[in-house]
């Protein structure tokens, strides 16, 4: 896979989450294109800390129940801010509750994503989220693997 500097931020307080994601971009030799921070006030540091435009991530991927911010304060946050609103944020979560889906989705989210199960899965969903930061996927609202 072409890795054609692609950025990727991913916030999950899960290490054992954040490791697996790590070993999936690792497998797709996508490794120099994804950051991982703990939670929402890392995205916060690490969009702070990028002046130029053309560094920031293409494509935010959050954790939904996160400590200190949640997936959905930071993307209020984040769609609040006329830097970084443009920038896609799926919320990435284990929980299916459609009443916080479908308030992420209006606050600006691009996708509700369902982490998967299982390792394949998990490849799968991370070479779509690649593919997705190339605006060469579509993420449906709601993404189950």
């Amino acid at each position: 896979m072409s890795n054609q500097h692609v950025k990727i931020l991913l916030a999950d307080d899960d290490p054992e989450d954040r490791s697996i994601m790590q070993i999936v971009f690792d497998e797709l030799s996508l490794s120099p294109n994804i950051y991982f921070v703990e939670d929402g006030t890392g995205v916060i540091d690490y969009l702070q800390q990028t002046q130029i435009q053309s560094n920031l991530p293409d494509l935010i991927i959050l954790d939904l129940n996160m400590p200190k911010l949640s997936g959905s304060e930071t993307l209020r946050i984040l769609k609040a801010d006329e830097r970084y609103r443009n920038i896609p944020i799926i919320i990435f979560s284990t929980s299916l509750n459609e009443i916080q889906m479908k308030e992420c989705m209006a606050m600006g989210a691009s996708s509700y994503v369902i982490k998967p199960n299982t390792f394949e899965e998990c490849l799968t969903t991370g070479k779509r989220f690649y593919e997705f930061s190339q605006k060469r996927y579509t993420f449906p609202a709601l993404m189950s693997m």
